[in-house]
């Protein structure tokens, strides 16, 4: 089995939420910063960094979506990056870089990020804050970030189809 290590480390300052210097930051923003200061820490590109996993106690509104994902768009990693955003409320970081080390252990992946993020300050307590959902840049780069998956019923895709192709992905992968 294949050692899982840390090589380095980021992350933004703590402030005050609703009130302090990253109050009205987008998560992505503030994840994309750490995990872009970490890849240059690592002397790594962007491109090799194969998945990004990041814990959220709160994955709603402005970091809603899929943060992981977004994050990772932000410090630059191509679209071909995987995210993952786990929430296990208080420990949703650790469990991110566990995920990460377990993926690199298990599964072959050469270079994972593990990773938290929390903005309280764009996430309102009573509902979800669509005003901050999306981020300006990203929007802008990779607008593909908030489409929603597509519909089968759209395009006549039976579940009987898509199981028959599920089934055939999983053959291959065991023939592979």
């Amino acid at each position: 089995m294949k050692q899982a290590v840390i090589v380095s480390t980021a992350r933004t300052g703590l402030a005050k939420s609703m009130r302090g210097g990253f109050n009205e930051t987008h998560g992505a923003v503030m994840g994309g910063h750490a995990v872009r200061h970490a890849i240059a820490r690592a002397g790594i590109a962007a491109g090799e960094v194969e998945d990004v996993y990041m814990g959220c106690g709160f994955p709603e509104g402005a970091t809603g979506n899929n943060i992981a994902r977004e994050s990772a768009i932000w410090a630059g990693c191509p679209v071909t990056t995987g995210g993952v955003t786990s929430n296990r409320y208080c420990s949703s970081g650790l469990n991110a870089i566990a995920c990460a080390a377990q993926q690199i252990m298990t599964d072959g992946t050469d270079i994972a990020v593990g990773a938290g993020v929390e903005s309280i300050s764009l996430v309102q307590m009573g509902g979800i804050n669509l005003k901050n959902f999306t981020e300006e840049h990203l929007l802008k780069a990779h607008p593909a970030l908030w489409m929603t998956m597509i519909v089968a019923e759209r395009y006549g895709i039976s579940r009987e189809r898509q199981d028959q192709y599920a089934l055939q992905r999983q053959q291959r992968t065991a023939a592979a």
